[in-house]
């Protein structure tokens, strides 16, 4: 239904737009249950359809307005809320540890390099293992005090070496496990292992390693030739890698970092005097 709003007539043909009469534009009449709308481009109070129909035309009926963008939220909603709860996932502690504790030692690590580089009683009751960086100022101070322990307990303890070079913020921390690796291949780890402790600043300092480290090799008795070949062989970095996947699964960051029969040193523990304590422990445990 249509009406004039100058001569008030009303016609019932929705297709007509202008009055017959006098040729005003035709309005639509408010449909029983319309609501009236404030508009702010025409700030009068006028009676129109419902705000989600859509204006009648000949030959259509009345239909909600499609909203298109009502798909778009609901899709970047369910966005939103996928990459919070994978936010809180990734952040929330695995099941059994917390936040700020590594988890505990299963005993199924890797076992690393093979054969360990072992001083002292092979079949010793009490195994300390340290994770070591030649390039370490802390670990050059502990070589002198692990040489006092290991005298002081003999054959009851047995030492076992764990490359873990830390680079950075050692730059030449791999060249010289490199270095005593190489050593090792021909049966002269330890040796190697106590020249890069006993001279650790002076080739720390050097601008060029490689003859620095193929003079000690010659002091303690390697063929150079096959030292240098070594050096950068696949052996060597083969074997780096090993100890380095067993520091990993151990959550070893930082050196040195002992192990007294599978127990970490933790805090005081890592003193000296807490690492005598724990060997003298694990003597008791083994009935020594």
């Amino acid at each position: 239904m249509k009406r004039c709003p100058q001569c008030k007539h009303a016609y019932a043909d929705d297709s007509l737009r202008f009055c017959p009469e006098d040729g005003s534009k035709l309005v639509t009449e408010a449909a029983p249950g319309a609501t009236l709308r404030y508009s702010q481009e025409s700030p009068s109070l006028e009676p129109t359809i419902a705000s989600n129909m859509t204006p009648l035309t000949p030959g259509t009926s009345a239909q909600p307005k499609k909203k298109p963008y009502l798909p778009l939220m609901i899709i970047g909603a369910v966005l939103i809320a996928a990459l919070v709860v994978t936010w809180i996932l990734l952040r929330s502690p695995r099941p059994g540890t917390s936040a700020n504790t590594p988890p505990p030692s299963s005993g199924s690590e890797p076992t690393g390099a093979e054969p360990s580089h072992i001083r002292g009683n092979a079949n010793a009751p009490v195994t300390l293992e340290e994770f070591g960086d030649f390039q370490c100022p802390t670990c050059g101070v502990y070589y002198l005090e692990l040489k006092k322990i290991e005298n002081e307990f003999g054959d009851n303890l047995r030492v076992v070496f764990r490359e873990r070079p830390l680079i950075p913020p050692h730059e030449h921390a791999l060249l010289a496990a490199q270095a005593a690796e190489a050593a090792g291949l021909q049966g002269r780890f330890w040796e190697m292992h106590d020249k890069l402790y006993d001279d650790q600043k002076a080739w720390s300092e050097a601008k060029d390693l490689v003859p620095v480290f193929v003079d000690y090799a010659k002091q303690i008795g390697l063929d150079t030739d096959r030292f240098m070949k070594d050096l950068n062989g696949e052996a060597v970095a083969a074997r780096i890698f090993q100890d380095g996947k067993r520091a990993h699964a151990l959550n070893v960051n930082a050196t040195p970092t002992f192990f007294v029969n599978g127990k970490e040193a933790k805090d005081d523990q890592w003193k000296p005097a807490g690492l005598r304590e724990m060997i003298k422990q694990a003597l008791r445990e083994a009935g020594k």
